[in-house]
């Protein structure tokens, strides 16, 4: 499933940590993004349930409760590593299973889970419309597909503009946001609703925007300034000691 800039980017747990510390440390939301997904799960007594791209398992911290409503959950991803620091991070526990695993392929025969989750890694699945059919194929009938995902008027395209005089562009993946995923969903399920979190950073220390800056893989354009260069554009944007940066995320229900 992954291209060389997925497998840079998730093939060890530090960039991902990276990347999750910025928004726990300086989110204007204090729900938390995490949070705020799992509210709108439906787990019923007994219940299987697969995650696909589960990463380091931290958004389960805290949720033994909708845990242990599930006879199984079955966390997976395409990398081993990732799978490891999630075993690491959540422990043991007997309904709770681990497997590397491709959305494009899963290998459970049709209509084996009451819910399927597949958080902020859509836009990464080369051929979606397999994914999704393999999505679709292992749903229970009835059973929902939850799947977050972000905007394309937040963070990156804020700091691209931010660059945009040294010719920095906006080069986010598209392949699935709140703007397109709708129309992506719309063929393979009844239902497809959207919902939108409202959430900003407000960043004190341009070096940790910095340090998130050159975790992402295809920003090299932008990754090859000086770190110097990088602090003195985001220091030139603060406010009051504050980077305001405009955050857009949600998640889309289906069933």
């Amino acid at each position: 499933m992954c291209d060389a800039i997925v497998k840079t980017q998730y093939s060890t747990p530090d960039r991902l940590a990276t990347r999750i510390s910025i928004h726990s440390k300086y989110s204007t939301n204090k729900q938390g993004f995490g949070n705020w997904i799992a509210s709108h799960y439906r787990m019923e007594e007994g219940m299987r349930v697969l995650e696909l791209g589960c990463g380091t398992g931290e958004m389960w911290l805290g949720k033994e409760e909708l845990i242990n409503r599930c006879s199984t959950l079955i966390l997976s991803d395409v990398s081993e590593g990732m799978l490891e620091k999630a075993k690491e991070t959540l422990g043991e526990n007997q309904r709770v299973s681990f497997q590397v695993m491709d959305i494009q392929s899963i290998p459970y025969p049709d209509q084996t889970f009451d819910a399927v989750i597949a958080n902020m890694m859509l836009y990464h699945v080369p051929d979606l419309d397999r994914g999704l059919r393999e999505v679709r194929r292992v749903l229970k009938p009835g059973g929902a597909f939850y799947c977050a995902t972000y905007g394309e008027n937040g963070m990156m395209a804020c700091v691209c503009e931010m660059f945009r005089t040294y010719g920095i562009e906006d080069q986010t993946n598209k392949r699935f946001t709140l703007q397109n995923g709708e129309a992506r969903l719309k063929p393979y399920f009844d239902s497809v609703r959207r919902f939108l979190y409202d959430d900003a950073l407000a960043v004190t220390d341009a070096n940790d925007m910095a340090d998130y800056i050159f975790s992402l893989a295809g920003l090299s354009a932008l990754q090859a300034l000086p770190r110097e260069t990088v602090l003195h554009v985001l220091q030139s944007h603060m406010q009051d000691g504050v980077l305001r940066i405009p955050k857009e995320y949600g998640m889309f229900i289906c069933q």
